[in-house]
C-alpha cells in the first residue's frame, strides 16, 4: 500500500480510522446515562463496576474497583482481557459496521485495580480468564449501563480424552434480553463465537454418541421481555475418558434486569451404566468408563423489565 499510494496517504487513512471510531464512540457515550453493578461469581467473590459519563465531554469512566482481588485458583484474567470486554461492550452499542482500533479506546478511561482477579500479575493462575473471567465483566457492564440482562456468563468448557484422543468443546446457552428484544436461545454468548461440532463429526471421529442436544424450553427468565433459554446434552462415551469442566454461573443465575427474572443456573451429572448417578461440579473431573452418560445443562439468559 505504502508502494502504491504513499506513507503520507496510509498514515493519513489509519488516522481517520481511528478518529472515525474515536468519534462514534463519542456518539454512544453521550446517550449513556451510566450506572453501577455488582455481579457475584460462584465462589462467593464479586466483580464491581460503575460507569460514569460526562455528556459535555463525551466520555465515560470505566471504574472496576470493589471487584474481588487475586483469586487464589484460576478465576484470573490480565489487564489485556478487561480491555477487551470494554472494547467489545462499548464495540457492540455503535450499531455500525467499523473496524476494531485504537481510537475507541479515546473517549474512555477504564481503572482496572492492580492485583485485582480482572488485573492479575504473574504468577496468577489466569486459564479462566479469557473464557469465564471476561464473561461475567462483560455481563457486569451491561448491566451497569442497563442495557442487557445477564447471559448465561459462562463457555461450559467442556475436555474430555484419554492417553489416545483428547477434545475440548464450548457449549452453548442463553442470551439475556435487553431493552425492546428477547435473548437468544442455545447460542455463544459474548466473548465466544464457536458452535458445535456437527454430531456426525464428532461421532466419527470419537468413540461418543451424541444422544441428545435440545432446547430447555422455558428457562429463560421472564420479564417484558424473556430470557434465551439454555441447553440440555447428553454425550455416551463407548471408551473410558477423563471428563474435565470448567463452568460459571452454577450456584448464582444470570440476573435479570430492571424487573426481569433470574435465568437458571448450569448443572451436571453422570448416569452411569449401573443406573446410578453421580454428581459433577461447574468446576471438575472425573472418569467416565463405557456406556456412561455425561449430562449438561447450560445456563439460560436473564429477562428484562417487569410484566405489566
Amino acid at each position: 500500500m505504502t508502494e502504491q499510494f504513499g506513507v503520507q496517504v496510509v498514515h493519513s487513512y489509519m488516522r481517520h480510522v481511528q478518529d472515525n471510531a474515536e468519534e462514534c464512540v463519542r456518539q454512544v457515550v453521550a446517550r449513556l446515562k451510566g450506572g453501577e453493578s455488582e455481579y457475584e461469581l460462584d465462589n462467593g467473590e464479586f466483580i464491581r463496576v460503575s460507569v460514569s459519563v460526562d455528556r459535555d465531554e463525551r466520555t465515560a469512566k470505566i471504574d472496576f474497583t470493589g471487584t474481588a482481588a487475586k483469586d487464589p485458583l484460576n478465576y484470573n484474567a490480565p489487564l489485556a482481557v478487561c480491555h477487551a470486554v470494554v472494547l467489545y461492550v462499548f464495540r457492540s452499542l455503535i450499531g455500525a459496521e467499523i473496524p476494531l482500533n485504537e481510537g475507541c479506546f479515546r473517549p474512555l478511561t477504564i481503572i482496572a485495580p492492580k492485583g485485582s482477579m480482572i488485573h492479575a500479575e504473574y504468577p496468577s493462575a489466569v486459564i479462566a480468564g479469557n473464557t469465564e473471567v471476561s464473561q461475567l465483566m462483560c455481563n457486569a457492564l451491561l448491566q451497569a449501563l442497563g442495557i442487557m440482562a445477564g447471559s448465561q456468563g459462562t463457555m461450559n468448557n467442556f475436555v474430555w480424552g484419554n492417553d489416545d484422543m483428547q477434545n475440548y468443546e464450548t457449549i452453548c446457552g442463553g442470551s439475556g434480553a435487553g431493552l425492546n428484544f428477547n435473548g437468544c436461545s442455545a447460542v455463544q454468548t459474548h466473548m465466544t463465537n464457536t458452535r458445535s461440532t456437527d454430531p456426525e463429526i464428532l461421532e466419527f471421529r470419537f468413540p461418543v454418541r451424541v444422544e441428545e442436544i435440545s432446547i430447555r424450553v422455558g428457562s429463560g427468565g421472564n420479564g417484558k421481555f424473556t430470557g434465551g433459554d439454555g441447553i440440555t446434552r447428553r454425550l455416551r462415551f463407548l471408551e473410558q475418558m477423563t471428563v474435565t469442566t470448567l463452568c460459571s454461573n452454577r450456584r448464582v443465575p444470570p440476573r435479570g434486569l430492571n424487573g426481569g427474572k433470574n435465568g437458571e443456573i448450569g448443572r451436571e451429572w453422570i448416569e452411569r451404566q449401573n443406573g446410578s448417578v453421580d454428581k459433577h461440579n461447574g468446576n471438575d473431573k472425573n472418569e467416565l468408563y463405557p456406556g456412561d452418560v455425561f449430562v449438561m445443562q447450560t445456563p439460560s439468559g436473564g429477562g428484562f423489565g417487569t410484566i405489566n
